[in-house]
């Protein structure tokens, strides 16, 4: 028995040591997530480029608050309705809410930069995000629309607090 543990333990430290053992903030072994300083200057290219006056977080996270609304303030465990855009920054459209459509989201269950950004705001506002990659879909990307890597741009009103 001790001899199947030991080679066990042996086996595991192979194991970890072939992968690295590490890991991302989006729990994936073998990739590295940009560096959030390394996104700012394609951010803030962006945001000159589409007359975008950002304010940065201490995160790393840029935005423009547009209306700061006035109804409630999202709490982690906020259900949020949201109308929204998110761009790459080359300009492609990745996803949308539809013309006189909502989407009602947990907070905890958003991306860092929306978990970041969306307090900044109140029920009725709107907010423009430029998010580095890292509090976005990291090095992993989300299927074929965001390639891994990828700082976004999101244009989103947040509709209503519960």
């Amino acid at each position: 028995m001790k001899k199947l543990f030991i080679i066990a333990a042996i086996s595991f430290g192979i194991f970890n040591i072939a992968s690295c053992g590490k890991t991302n903030d989006n729990n994936t072994v073998g990739c590295t997530d940009t560096p959030i300083q390394k996104d700012s200057t394609a951010l803030l290219n962006f945001a000159t480029a589409n007359s975008i006056t950002p304010t940065k977080d201490v995160s790393g996270l840029y935005y423009q608050v547009i209306t700061p609304g006035t109804g409630a303030t999202a709490i982690s465990t906020s259900l949020v309705e949201v109308t929204y855009q998110g761009t790459l920054l080359n300009g492609t459209v990745f996803d949308s809410t539809a013309t006189g459509k909502t989407a009602t989201f947990t907070l905890n269950q958003l991306i860092t930069g929306w978990q970041i950004a969306i307090p900044k705001i109140k029920a009725g506002g709107r907010i423009k995000m430029l998010i580095p990659s890292a509090y976005a879909y990291g090095c992993v990307g989300a299927g074929t629309t965001i390639p891994p890597n990828s700082p976004l741009y999101f244009d989103m009103t947040l509709v209503s607090v519960k």
